[in-house]
């Protein structure tokens, strides 16, 4: 099995197959799916965002140091995520390895923080059960958090690949699309950041 048959050298190796450039084009038309799921759960947050029940509200909750921090790790890790595709381009395997692990390194860190902040808001009284408000945000920022966590899985998986394979037209692939779901997820969190955290403080 050959993976280097019909290599333009101008052309990215992810993109050198009729098969990578049909599967990196799936995963845009999947990541559009994904856009549609968030702007739901979105919406949803936004108009349940006073519902609060009596229950804690979103000043009572939220800690800015500690959503801070989890905005510094997941945007340093879509840094050192395109840095992981410049290696990948340089068809360098260790450099690729090297910047994949230290992403996932970051973006495990964020998801010990969010798991901490979310045990902390259960030991205040504030679970999905308590009001609408708080739903909306444990499914909302929830399902981000395990978008991250496969993400990392994913990652993982790239990795074994690339050391075992090297850098070849499927490895390339797959490398350069996890940092496409790596990045879209740092978007995401973007919003998250705005609509959640520092809407909630401010209205």
């Amino acid at each position: 099995m050959s993976h280097a048959e019909a290599v333009d050298p101008n052309v990215p190796l992810e993109y050198s197959t009729e098969h990578g450039r049909l599967r990196i084009f799936g995963f845009w038309v999947f990541l559009g799916a994904e856009i549609v799921l968030f702007a739901t759960l979105f919406t949803t947050y936004l108009i349940y965002l006073h519902h609060t029940a009596g229950g804690p509200t979103a000043k009572d909750l939220f800690d800015v140091k500690g959503f801070t921090i989890e905005t510094f790790l997941l945007l340093t890790s879509s840094f050192t995520c395109g840095i992981a595709t410049h290696e990948l381009r340089r068809g360098n395997r260790g450099g690729l390895i090297v910047w994949l692990i230290i992403t996932l390194l970051l973006g495990a860190g964020f998801v010990g923080m969010e798991i901490n902040e979310f045990v902390d808001y259960v030991h205040q009284g504030a679970t999905i059960q308590t009001s609408a408000f708080l739903s909306g945000f444990f499914i909302l920022v929830g399902t981000h958090g395990c978008h991250v966590s496969l993400g990392i899985l994913w990652m993982i998986s790239v990795i074994i690949q690339v050391s075992k394979n090297g850098i070849n037209s499927t490895t390339a692939r797959k490398a350069f699309i996890v940092g496409i779901y790596w990045h879209f997820l740092d978007v995401v969190w973007v919003f998250i950041f705005t609509a959640v955290y520092l809407t909630g403080l401010v209205l």
